[in-house]
């Protein structure tokens, strides 16, 4: 049996925020530089209109990939923005997802509807279309609270980083310096992080000690209760 609606039907776009890691341990956006119009010529997310055979996470993908040139990577959902008046061409409803990345892993490089597509410094981002900076500050708070209580920052950080180089990340994701003695305890005493016999090359300074997270040690904590939390 078939059915008709009397409704009227909006639209449905995705939206995605991609955080990134670049080789100076800088905390970036990627943003796209959109080839249409509305807003041709103006920075935006990259993302696009849902098609009728497509899951929503199954279309972020496809628009991070032919937007952007990234793919296979993780997006996370992150809230629904349905203001009436959020898209000029129609009533439109957008879903919005959040990723985290590390840039060296990800090249990037414009396809379809992007003229371009590049990494900006959180403290620089460029003026952006629609109502993007909105989903912007919400999926920046989702990071600053979920770094807290789980250890996602790891995902930002090469394989192989020092301890220096991840209270910079938590530094720039909170917006704040954090106590360097006191952060090292907290952070050590988890025994989350695996000490390897190898230290930093190509510094100037004195070379550190190198760590990777132990994501399977960690998993399994996390089933028998472990609350991570900095």
């Amino acid at each position: 049996m078939s059915y008709t609606y009397e409704y009227p039907k909006p639209s449905v776009t995705v939206d995605c925020v991609v955080f990134g890691l670049d080789a100076t341990h800088t905390l970036k956006m990627m943003l796209i530089q959109r080839g249409v119009e509305p807003f041709k010529g103006e920075w935006a997310l990259p993302g696009g209109f849902v098609r009728l055979d497509e899951s929503l996470e199954e279309a972020a993908m496809r628009e991070l990939r032919e937007e952007t040139g990234v793919e296979k990577i993780f997006l996370e959902q992150l809230y629904t923005f349905g203001a009436p008046d959020r898209d000029p061409r129609d009533r439109v409803i957008t879903v919005a997802y959040y990723a985290l990345i590390n840039l060296e892993d990800h090249p990037i490089h414009a396809q379809t509807d992007a003229d371009a597509v590049a990494w900006f410094s959180l403290d620089e981002l460029p003026n952006v279309a629609f109502d993007h900076q909105q989903i912007i500050d919400v999926a920046t708070r989702r990071l600053q609270g979920k770094l807290r209580y789980e250890p996602i920052g790891f995902e930002l950080l090469p394989r192989k980083f020092t301890l220096t180089q991840l209270q910079k990340l938590y530094e720039q994701i909170l917006g704040t310096q954090l106590d360097k003695r006191n952060f090292r305890r907290k952070i050590l005493k988890m025994d989350l992080l695996i000490k390897l016999d190898e230290l930093q090359t190509g510094v100037a300074h004195r070379a550190a000690r190198l760590y990777s997270f132990d994501e399977a040690k960690y998993q399994r904590l996390k089933e028998a209760g472990f609350n991570f939390e900095l």
